[in-house]
């Protein structure tokens, strides 16, 4: 598996597997499993997703050592805040049963459960994150679904900057101005969401529907195509499904190249569309 090198030396996988929205117990077990034979090597977590426990069972059944496989996992919203900041990871940890996670990001840049509202505790949650990186539980750290603004803010208060920055990338929220900040900024940005909704994407009138023809140009799937994409502008993509020949195909993304004329038609499919919440407005 391809790696890139964080700002710390710590190697991630070029691409994982993201477990959002899939049920705790034997579901999330066996799509573990799954993408664990198929190749993946980085496996993308948070204790709001409710299947930690499935998680680390599968990682722990894989038979591949620990130090093969790349875990995230996430603080969650309420849990910002210094002292429940620790807690959290360690919850995390006794979840997932293991000593370490190889990254551990700050969920949303909110201490609300309600997006629409914003406690201002990053500053003390990131000196809280530091901690953790230094004692070891965390080989890595930083932040998801942060934009410029927010980046910037923790310059002035941060001792050790965040190592990545996993955002909603899409050809239909192609986000460059972020993108290029975080390359300015050695922050590897990871990709959550990375196929969106391409179904119902295709039926905006908006929305140049050539995706297709450009997937079968090159003998691949849509998925494969917006995959690849990311990759090709320097994230990690982090596509999630349930059926096992999906988790196969979504990892084959190795033997093509998007040629820079379909790269720019891709990118110009951009409509601002946010799949996921959009944490512009979070104060």
């Amino acid at each position: 598996m391809k790696e890139i090198t964080l700002n710390n030396d710590v190697r991630i996988p070029i691409i994982g597997f993201g477990v959002f929205r899939i049920a705790d117990g034997e579901e999330v077990e066996k799509c573990v499993q799954n993408a664990l034979k198929f190749g993946y090597r980085l496996i993308d977590a948070a204790l709001i997703y409710k299947n930690e426990k499935g998680v680390g069972n599968a990682i722990r059944n894989s038979g591949i050592p620990r130090e093969e496989i790349f875990v995230t996992t996430k603080l969650w919203n309420t849990d910002h805040g210094y002292e429940s900041t620790l807690k959290a990871i360690d919850t995390s940890l006794d979840n997932l049963g293991l000593s370490y996670v190889d990254l551990y990001l700050i969920h949303w840049p909110t201490a609300s459960d309600n997006l629409d509202e914003s406690i201002d505790k990053r500053e003390v949650t990131w000196k809280a994150m530091e901690e953790i990186y230094r004692l070891g539980k965390a080989k890595a750290i930083g932040v998801s679904n942060f934009t410029v603004t927010h980046l910037q803010e923790m310059k002035k208060y941060a001792k050790i900057l965040p190592m990545v920055n996993q955002v909603e990338f899409h050809p239909f929220l192609y986000q460059e101005e972020l993108m290029n900040y975080c390359k300015d900024n050695n922050i590897v940005m990871e990709a959550h969401s990375p196929l969106a909704p391409i179904a119902d994407v295709k039926s905006n009138e908006h929305v140049n529907e050539n995706i297709g023809i450009i997937a079968n140009k090159y003998g691949k799937t849509e998925a494969q195509l917006l995959i690849r994409w990311s990759i090709q502008h320097g994230l990690i993509p982090l596509p999630k499904s349930t059926h096992e020949e999906r988790i196969k195909e979504n990892i084959n993304v190795f033997d093509f190249e998007i040629n820079n004329e379909d790269m720019k038609s891709l990118n110009d499919m951009n409509i601002d569309l946010h799949v996921r919440r959009n944490p512009t407005n979070l104060k």
